[in-house]
């Protein structure tokens, strides 16, 4: 696994939700960009539980903005990709793709194989070091007899079996026990995209009216994640939020857009309640300025707390 992928960063666009695959490409986006996402998928050894998830990652529309607008990903619609991949593979290259599954799929066996000959040999050598430590007294048949009965019992342990030496095996036996590998990804198979934007959804993603104030907020070193879970639009973190709790609890509002006295009071009163503080922010419109540039506007911001008198 590289430790920064290949720039730009392709995201799938599926369904209508921007997702990220590889391992390789969020932990860097989250090590350098500060972009956390959210992980919607399943995990393989726990399929029936939703509170520990893992790859794919869903971005917001807003930190896919940022990223493009960067230069540090593109959007691609996954399907189109995967169907001009697989029509335009030859077949040699889909031979090749089936070699590197076995390949990896008896790499797999050879590691499983050394890994339970490790542990017979460990078992034994417990075994034998517990028996010397018992008394002198017992005969030597005796000590033959529970020599021979505890390599039959290891052999039982076993999970598949007495198992041939390791000095002894041989290529016939690791190609009955080859693995089976099914990719978590066909990227290997598809014909590499070109560069952006040829498979570009389109040259910006769409996003909502509150993108000013994400972006003025990441460009502060702040870590924005979704914030429906206290019914705001975003979740400010002061760093990563595997390490912090968030600080603020944002929403956006117009620069000339009325604002409800109970709404801010609610908010006040909500972020407090949390141990956070209530944050509204907007584009500070001039007079005379409707329509602003999004990467010259200025973005004013105003932090709220509730205090008793």
């Amino acid at each position: 696994m590289d430790a920064n992928p290949d720039l730009p960063i392709p995201v799938s666009l599926i369904a209508g939700r921007y997702l990220l695959f590889a391992v390789d490409a969020v932990t860097y986006l989250r090590r350098e960009h500060h972009i956390c996402g959210v992980t919607i998928g399943t995990l393989p050894q726990a399929p029936q539980q939703n509170v520990f998830l893992g790859l794919p990652l869903e971005l917001m529309p807003e930190e896919v903005r940022l990223l493009v607008e960067k230069g540090l990903a593109y959007v691609i619609d996954d399907a189109m990709a995967h169907q001009h991949g697989l029509a335009n593979a030859s077949a040699r290259k889909r031979v090749h793709y089936v070699k590197h599954l076995r390949d990896k799929g008896r790499q797999a066996a050879i590691s499983q194989t050394g890994a339970k000959e490790h542990s017979r040999a460990l078992a034994l050598s417990k075994a034998r070091s517990k028996a010397l430590k018992a008394p002198t007294i017992r005969a030597a048949s005796h000590d033959e007899s529970e020599d021979t009965n505890l390599t039959d019992t290891a052999e039982q342990d076993s999970l598949f079996g007495p198992s041939t030496p390791s000095g002894l095996a041989s290529s016939d036996s690791l190609s009955i026990t080859t693995f089976g590998v099914t990719p978590a990804s066909s990227a290997s198979l598809l014909t590499p995209p070109p560069p952006p934007p040829a498979y570009a959804e389109a040259s910006l993603p769409a996003v909502p009216e509150s993108y000013p104030m994400f972006k003025h907020l990441h460009s502060n070193g702040y870590f924005p994640s979704p914030g429906l879970r206290f019914g705001c639009q975003y979740m400010v973190y002061p760093g990563d939020p595997l390490r912090f709790h968030s600080h603020f609890l944002a929403s956006y509002v117009g620069w000339h857009q009325e604002l409800d006295l109970m709404d801010l009071v609610g908010g006040g009163r909500l972020g407090t309640g949390v141990k956070k503080g209530y944050l509204i922010g907007g584009v500070e419109k001039k007079k005379n300025q409707d329509n602003a540039d999004m990467g010259t506007e200025r973005v004013r911001t105003f932090s709220i707390e509730w205090a008793s008198m």
